[in-house]
């Protein structure tokens, strides 16, 4: 969410030559209006504020069940998955044997030390700041290299988050590289996690010899490795969390969005033994009402949950896994908190129209909240699991946006350059930017 904006192109050049210039200028035609269509929907969404509030969570009783692996052919759910029928949402909620989910400690990770990190200012500074070069990663994502794309104003590399009572560790990268010694560092999560997940790459790889280092790529999950170190730090594509029809990393740009709540340990199997978990989820759960199609459900019946609840419910999963899989003496699990969005330049700027095209400087309001954060989301995860909180700190960093200075498949035309209020990008994050800092968070309570 994050959304992704990608078209599946797998079938697309198999066509006899002769078609090929058409087949292009389709292929090109169909791309750019799916990243219009998604990113208008994210911009009417923000525009109700109860986008979220319309619900079918009409039940006061909740019957648990227990989660399971689907089995058979008739519990595949992938983009060609489909309703034949849906209902009101029937109470149901996952829960381990043997857990008392409500029992476990949920804890927001500022309780446990003398000073909150996430409440501060930025500060510019072009002495220390940025970390690293753009130009120096060679994992860099044309999605988020935005001087590589045409931005000439370089100030959103220069900016430092300062807690307002005491100091971020500052990063050093050998450091990092000790506390990942013989580990693994997964991220799960949408297209904003996997953001992170290059930051933390671009941050680390620059002290690992070339020939010691190596990048695997594998669609769902991809994997690089430090040789010296022997740890990698690894992304799974995994937007819902639980098992869902969107859970194709390229082909996603679906419809209606399906999931299968109990069926959590999808996902789980692949990122259980990472010593060091990093996960998100939140902009996918804003397009609206989600189907729910419980494992062993006939005939394709579904039932309809709004946003908020539907990730309340597939949260609740994922952090009962957490409660009663995880040692904590043996793994840490971090839950990143929402990554806003900056569509309407009037929620900082009264009586402005525009988004966060041209914007230069963070908003110096303290305590700014625009409609790219969901209050009622923030508070429903700070109840239920442990979190890096980073939500307060990047809404105030309206320019640290791609906005027009990005590539998806296609560098964008001048129409399209000339039409910023359509076609940028105010929800993924440049780098070196943003991002980084949320790195710089992480190694702070490792």
């Amino acid at each position: 969410m994050a959304l992704p904006l990608t078209v599946s192109m797998s079938n697309k050049w198999s066509r006899k030559k002769r078609h090929f210039p058409l087949l292009a200028v389709l292929l090109l035609v169909f791309l750019a209006c799916s990243i219009i269509y998604i990113e208008f929907s994210i911009q009417q969404i923000h525009q109700s504020p109860d986008h979220v509030l319309h619900s079918q969570r009409q039940t006061s009783s909740f019957t648990y069940v227990k989660p399971n692996l689907p089995k058979g052919a008739s519990e595949v759910l992938d983009g060609s998955s489909s309703c034949n029928s849906t209902r009101n949402y029937s109470g149901k909620k996952i829960r381990w044997v043997g857990t008392d989910a409500e029992s476990n400690q949920r804890r927001s990770i500022s309780q446990e030390n003398s000073c909150d990190v996430f409440s501060g200012k930025w500060v510019f500074d072009n002495q220390s700041y940025p970390l690293y070069k753009e130009s120096d990663c060679p994992y860099m994502s044309d999605q988020l290299a935005c001087h590589k794309h045409g931005r000439s104003d370089l100030q959103y590399q220069h900016w430092r988050w300062q807690p307002h009572n005491c100091n971020l560790k500052r990063w050093v990268a050998t450091e990092m590289w000790e506390k990942l010694r013989g580990k693994r560092l997964m991220f799960v999560g949408d297209s904003l996690n996997r953001g992170q997940w290059i930051s933390m790459v671009c941050l680390l790889q620059s002290v690992i010899p070339a020939n010691k280092r190596s990048m695997t790529p594998n669609a769902q999950l991809t994997i690089f490795r430090a040789e010296e170190y022997n740890a990698t730090v690894e992304f799974l594509w995994a937007p819902l969390l639980v098992k869902s029809n969107s859970d194709d990393p390229v082909n996603h740009r679906l419809s209606e969005r399906i999931i299968r709540p109990d069926s959590v340990l999808k996902h789980s199997a692949r990122w259980e033994h990472a010593d060091i978990l990093v996960f998100n989820s939140y902009l996918w759960w804003r397009q609206g009402p989600v189907k729910l199609q419980w494992s062993g459900e006939e005939n394709g019946a579904c039932e309809e949950l709004d946003g908020l609840g539907a990730m309340e419910l597939a949260m609740g999963a994922w952090a009962d896994w957490v409660a009663s899989k995880v040692i904590p003496l043996k793994k840490h699990v971090f839950f990143v908190t929402m990554s806003p969005t900056h569509f309407w330049k009037g929620e900082w700027e009264a009586g402005s129209k525009g988004n966060c095209y041209n914007e230069t400087r963070p908003i110096d309001r303290e305590g700014h909240w625009g409609s790219g954060s969901d209050l009622a989301t923030m508070r429903m995860v700070d109840k239920m699991v442990t979190v890096i909180n980073i939500t307060q700190l990047s809404e105030y960093r309206k320019d640290g946006h791609p906005s027009i200075y990005r590539k998806f498949w296609e560098t964008l035309s001048p129409q399209q350059l000339g039409n910023p209020a359509s076609y940028s990008d105010c929800i993924h994050w440049c780098l070196p930017g943003v991002p980084d800092v949320w790195n710089e968070l992480l190694f702070h309570f490792l």
